[in-house]
């Protein structure tokens, strides 16, 4: 969990989980440095309309035509972009990540000016809509999709990723850079007063609640510098994390506060975090071993149980089959095996439970989920 319980102004007023109102950069530059754990922004994407847009029944589109999108031309848009993301920088933590959504319109000039400040991209992800808007005038191809580009603060950050946690979400799949996510729409669309859209550019939940698991844990800070309806803001509290929103208009800011008060946090604290492989506590093979859980001279095959190795009393496996004759450790055997440089043993040994081959590694999790419980218990 992150040690940042609360981020304190020059007044001493406590800044987390709370809307600043204001402009961003002067906002992101009041906070401590190197204080958030993650930033999501989603910023104007100087769409440079022409003119309104209307279906081919005439109705007019509501389409993003906000103050807010404005600038006189690429260089003020720029400028506006190396000055956030500036802040931005100086805000995150060294080991901490920044994802900005965009569309062609700006997310390849966005692109160049953070990898120019130093930012480590990491992923351009594509939010694949399923229910786009279509194009009516028949002109181009249907805008179907926008790219997030998930970036470390630097080459040397040593970034959190949640891999367990997108591949459990993902069905056991590895998670791909193309999301299939539906525009956000029905109820789950805010409404003004007036009961018209809250805000032009409102995302989903479903989005950010991937992007959240993705990169943090319990107690993290997430910064959100274009705050907007509060999407970052509310799923962060669902999910136990802090946020901090920025924004200027006092509409949103009003509608965000309204929305995040309603969400509920989940308290039981099980639910949110799935340790990383690298967090979990280290188990030498040996250990098995020791304990009795695979005794000395156990057979372990590959996956398709064509090579065979029999385990020893100080856990080294040994092969000697016709022109293969190893004796080493797990990994080391196992990539001799397949002539490669590596080669996770845990995974690529299986052993017979009952009927069935299972990797091995779903010995060593046995251990360390009786150490998990014996720490809860303590």
């Amino acid at each position: 969990m992150s040690s940042l319980k609360t981020i304190k102004s020059t007044k001493k007023k406590p800044l987390v989980n709370t809307i600043l109102k204001g402009d961003c950069v002067e906002m992101m530059r009041s906070l401590p440095k190197a204080s958030v754990d993650m930033i999501f922004a989603d910023p104007p994407y100087n769409l440079q309309l022409k003119g309104d847009l209307h279906r081919p029944d005439s109705s007019k589109v509501d389409a993003v035509d906000d103050h807010w999108d404005q600038f006189e031309s690429f260089a003020s848009y720029d400028r506006f972009t190396k000055d956030w993301l500036m802040a931005a920088r100086d805000v995150l933590k060294d080991d901490g990540c920044l994802w900005v959504i965009g569309s062609y319109h700006n997310i390849f000039r966005v692109g160049a000016i953070l990898q120019d400040l130093g930012f480590w991209v990491l992923n351009d992800i594509i939010w694949r809509k399923t229910n786009p808007m279509p194009n009516f005038r028949g002109r181009r191809f249907t805008n179907a999709h926008e790219t997030m580009i998930w970036a470390a603060k630097s080459e040397k950050s040593k970034y959190r990723f949640n891999y367990d946690a997108m591949k459990s979400l993902n069905d056991d799949t590895q998670m791909r850079s193309d999301w299939s996510i539906p525009l956000c729409t029905g109820n789950e669309r805010i409404k003004d007063e007036h009961g018209e859209k809250g805000h032009a550019t409102q995302k989903p939940e479903s989005l950010l609640h991937r992007v959240i698991l993705a990169n943090s844990q319990r107690g993290d800070v997430i910064l959100d510098p274009f705050f907007g309806s509060g999407t970052t803001g509310a799923v962060a509290k669902r999910l136990g994390r802090n946020w901090i929103g920025i924004e200027r208009e006092d509409s949103y800011i009003k509608l965000a506060k309204e929305r995040i008060a309603k969400v509920e946090e989940i308290k039981d604290e099980t639910l949110l975090d799935r340790p990383t492989k690298r967090e979990e506590p280290r188990i030498p093979f040996g250990w098995l071993v020791e304990r009795g859980i695979i005794k000395p001279g156990t057979i372990l095959t590959d996956v398709s149980q064509r090579i065979a190795a029999r385990v020893s009393a100080d856990g080294s496996v040994q092969v000697s089959e016709g022109h293969h004759n190893f004796r080493g450790s797990i990994h080391k055997v196992g990539a001799a095996l397949q002539d490669a440089p590596s080669c996770n043993g845990w995974t690529y040994w299986h052993v017979k439970e009952g009927k069935r081959q299972v990797p091995i590694d779903h010995l060593r999790q046995r251990i360390r989920d009786e150490m998990n419980k014996r720490e809860t218990l303590q």
